[in-house]
């Protein structure tokens, strides 16, 4: 009977610890050790993107301002570009014009120079605008020499040179005033305004030379082209005065029109 009841107590005893054992709480330092970390990972995972992104968004920052930077530089190039080809096509325009210009003196003095070859065999082919002629071999080839430079080979940066060297070595000649005359044809072609005029201008000294009427009107127009409209009104008269009804008072008369 004891014994019964010691195994019963027994049993029961059995069953209080079973019932302990299952009713005690879970342990926790496992599921916050867990949480902890995948929170961790999370975290890092989201620096780690930020950062991916930061980084491509600097590169993407630093690639385009490359890109405006050369196209700003492309822009500054193609406006320079513009601008020379702009001034490279208005000098240009002003060489042709002044080409024209001189291409017209040129036809007219082939004209005259026809017109002396065509005279009496008495008559030296080379006769200056005044009559006369060089009886000096020398010295009426190497005007005619600097002349063909002109009219047969068009070579006209030898024809200056040629005419500046006939004038050094025949100060005196009777062809002076027309070395002169063609001498400021190829500088004012040139723009050499300076020395066009003073060779224009030792034409006009010369009172009996034919070329005086247009050395004249030559002045004015290099007068017109410095912006000196006053000298150039004077030029244009003393043509018109000096030279009435003739070619060259006609064209005086016409740049004159177009001064007032």
């Amino acid at each position: 009977m004891i014994s019964n009841y010691k195994r019963a107590v027994a049993l029961t005893l059995l069953a209080s610890a079973a019932s302990v054992s299952f009713a005690a709480p879970a342990p926790v330092s496992d599921l916050n050790s867990s949480s902890v970390s995948t929170s961790k990972s999370s975290t890092a995972s989201k620096e780690n993107e930020t950062q991916r992104l930061e980084r491509l968004l600097r590169n993407s920052n630093r690639v385009q301002a490359n890109l405006q930077q050369q196209v700003d530089e492309l822009s500054m190039d193609l406006s320079e570009l513009h601008g020379q080809l702009e001034k490279s096509a208005h000098e240009r325009e002003q060489l042709v014009e002044r080409q024209k210009e001189l291409f017209i003196e040129l036809d007219r003095m082939r004209t005259e120079l026809a017109d002396i070859k065509k005279a009496p065999a008495a008559q030296p082919a080379q006769a200056t605008p005044e009559g006369q002629y060089s009886s000096n071999q020398g010295e009426q080839q190497a005007y005619q020499s600097a002349v063909d430079l002109i009219l047969k080979n068009k070579d006209y940066d030898a024809a200056t040179v040629a005419l500046e060297q006939f004038q050094k070595d025949f100060p005196e000649s009777v062809y002076s005033a027309n070395a002169s005359y063609w001498l400021g044809q190829l500088y004012f072609s040139k723009k050499n305004d300076v020395e066009s005029a003073k060779a224009f201008a030792s034409v006009v000294s010369h009172e009996k030379s034919n070329k005086r009427a247009d050395a004249l009107v030559k002045l004015g127009d290099i007068a017109v082209r410095n912006n000196s409209a006053a000298a150039a009104k004077k030029y244009y008269q003393q043509a018109i005065d000096e030279y009435p009804n003739t070619g060259s008072a006609n064209s005086a008369k016409q740049k004159l029109s177009k001064l007032k």
